[in-house]
């Protein structure tokens, strides 16, 4: 198979395929396709699996497409302006993606949800108290609000930041939250009571715009 992303603000990603190769996206997720393409819809899992992923931003049910001739294309669009980004599992590799962040990937990779083990960390850290865990084999893309910074923590290594901003990690980076110091910083610094704190090892990728900062932008009315 092969893939390609196009487009800047609104990406989308191109899948070809070949006879008998599938594409597992969420329910009502296709953008377009050729003919050639048998669709199914499934739980991908079971019953209890698809609750999970719904728990985690996902659908109940999921859609795979398989090839039915050679060289087939289907599209998948991302929802929000920003990236679409891309990700070759190996078998039993991880990562820790935002809810909503699961576009499309081949059949192979799982997609269920990871709980926050601290209720802190739940309730404050703007992640909310589950993620969606996404483990290969297996290319898989996600849709990013805004632009993408990836960084790269050593052992040890912390990272502050503010609600909403974290994308992605890999399952080893501790996520918890901190609370702003200094009366006069949470009543006027306009960053709330707690931040989120990233600590490493591993790699971390933050959006550039979160889809709640912006609709909070337009529901204050300060959009400059």
């Amino acid at each position: 198979m092969e893939t390609k992303i196009l487009g800047d603000s609104l990406p989308v990603v191109v899948w070809k395929l070949k006879k008998g190769e599938s594409v597992l996206t969420e329910n009502g997720g296709m953008s377009w396709m050729d003919d050639g393409m048998e669709m199914k819809t499934t739980t991908n899992g079971g019953i209890m699996k698809g609750i999970g992923r719904a728990f985690a931003g996902e659908s109940l049910f999921m859609n795979i497409y398989t090839a039915q001739k050679d060289d087939v294309e289907i599209a998948f669009s991302s929802s929000f302006p920003g990236q679409i980004m891309e990700f070759d599992l190996k078998e039993g590799e991880t990562i820790v993606a935002q809810k909503r962040a699961f576009l499309c990937s081949e059949s192979t990779v799982d997609i269920s949800m990871q709980f926050r083990k601290k209720l802190g960390a739940g309730f404050f850290g703007g992640e909310g108290f589950i993620m969606q865990k996404i483990t290969g084999p297996g290319k898989v893309f996600l849709e990013i609000d805004g632009s993408v910074v990836k960084r790269e923590l050593a052992a040890g290594e912390k990272l502050k930041v503010d609600n909403g901003y974290v994308a992605a990690m890999t399952k080893d980076v501790n996520l918890n939250i901190e609370t702003v110091k200094g009366m006069k910083n949470i009543m006027f610094g306009g960053e709330g009571l707690f931040l989120t704190t990233l600590t490493g090892p591993g790699t971390v990728w933050l959006q550039t715009m979160p889809i709640s900062k912006l609709a909070g932008l337009f529901y204050t009315g300060n959009t400059k």
